[in-house]
């Protein structure tokens, strides 16, 4: 009888000598110092004074905390702005929590609503605007107006990849076809016939220090806990995990860079993995040889895949960063396996390896159960 669904053990590859592994980082580290010289005395001759909306929750929120960040090590003067109230619980989570660490680098940290920037960003102009809030017209319009009427040169919106149509030629490009009916794209037409120039960039998932939003945690959690980690399909769809500081530094080439002005940018790693890549990597950064994958047809085991899975499988998604490439010079320093490394030593600090998840394990243990029964028939 033909299984429809496949048991796949997966082994993780070894690493090369540990004496290697050590070079290759110190190189990298090196060229990151490097480049980062560079680009703070280009742009300490001609630093700009940056407002950026960031917003209070979901995946984005790390992105404006690693940019201002990066701004301000490259000589920027930076307001960063968090829609709602600075007594809100939401403030007590990263990356809001660790805001000590902007201000002590001489960020400035205010509260207030997009609907009126102003009262927030206080007298004086800013040269450039970042919205890395609004999902929508209704709450974009009122920061680029805001930022048109008191002379920005620059407006940087971080819309989103998602808003491409599936293709069946990956991977997505700038300009490749778009969802009209995608709320992000009403806001990016806007813009684009705004008195600014406008910088737009579209991520996919997001990994990295201070991110409040789950990404690689879904499969640390299943690793540390020597569960299978059931993948819908056969686990070999594309997507693109990209590492929050080379999206930051993306961005921040593109500042006051003309190179950048009315350009359309995939904020997104320059290599795309598969979903069962992920798996992999993930449990070679625990240090876990081999690890149980299984693979299944949600439709056929019951469950409803958009639950019982954070990312999107049922075709390759993922984008290339052809433009800034090009466009801004972009290059990258670490590979995804490296980065998660890291992040798996900051998840068992957490102490989240050794919480109580079972009923977070719900759904796995029916996918589980559904996978044996069919394979034993």
């Amino acid at each position: 009888k033909k299984q429809k669904i496949r048991i796949i053990m997966a082994t993780t590859m070894q690493r090369s000598t540990r004496l290697g592994t050590q070079h290759r980082g110190v190189k990298s580290s090196w060229s990151c110092r490097v480049a980062r010289h560079q680009r703070q005395r280009l742009v300490a001759a001609n630093a700009s004074k940056v407002f950026v909306v960031n917003t209070p929750g979901g995946g984005h929120a790390v992105l404006g905390f690693h940019l201002a960040k990066q701004l301000t090590a490259d000589g920027h003067e930076v307001t960063i702005m968090v829609p709602g109230e600075e007594s809100s619980d939401k403030m007590k989570k990263e990356p809001f929590s660790r805001f000590d660490e902007l201000r002590d680098m001489g960020v400035t940290t205010v509260w207030g609503s997009p609907a009126d920037c102003a009262a927030a960003a206080g007298s004086g102009s800013y040269d450039v605007v970042v919205d890395n809030n609004g999902k929508d017209l209704d709450t974009c319009q009122p920061v680029i107006d805001w930022a048109v009427s008191q002379g920005a040169k620059q407006f940087l919106y971080v819309s989103s990849a998602g808003i491409y149509q599936p293709s069946v030629t990956p991977p997505h490009l700038e300009g490749d076809a778009v969802k009209e009916s995608a709320s992000h794209v009403s806001v990016e037409n806007y813009l684009k016939s705004a008195s600014v120039e406008e910088s737009i960039f579209r991520p996919q998932y997001i990994t990295g220090d201070a991110n409040n939003k789950d990404c690689e945690e879904w499969f640390f959690d299943r690793i540390a806990r020597g569960r299978p980690v059931p993948i819908p399909g056969d686990g070999m769809s594309t997507t693109n995990v990209a590492q929050v500081e080379d999206m930051a530094k993306m961005m921040c080439l593109s500042v006051e860079n003309e190179a950048a002005f009315g350009g359309l940018f995939n904020c997104v790693s320059d290599r795309g993995v598969t979903l069962n890549g992920i798996v992999k990597l993930c449990a070679e950064a625990a240090g876990v040889s081999d690890v149980e994958i299984i693979n299944y047809d949600p439709e056929e085991v019951g469950v409803e895949g958009k639950k019982a899975f954070p990312f999107r499988y049922t075709y390759h998604f993922f984008s290339e960063p052809r433009a800034a490439i090009t466009k801004l010079g972009m290059t990258y320093e670490r590979s995804l396996g490296d980065a998660l490394k890291e992040r798996w030593a900051a998840y068992v600090a957490s102490g989240r390896a050794e919480k109580d998840m079972s009923s977070k394990f719900e759904l796995d243990d029916k996918i589980i159960a559904a996978v044996k029964e069919t394979v034993n028939a």
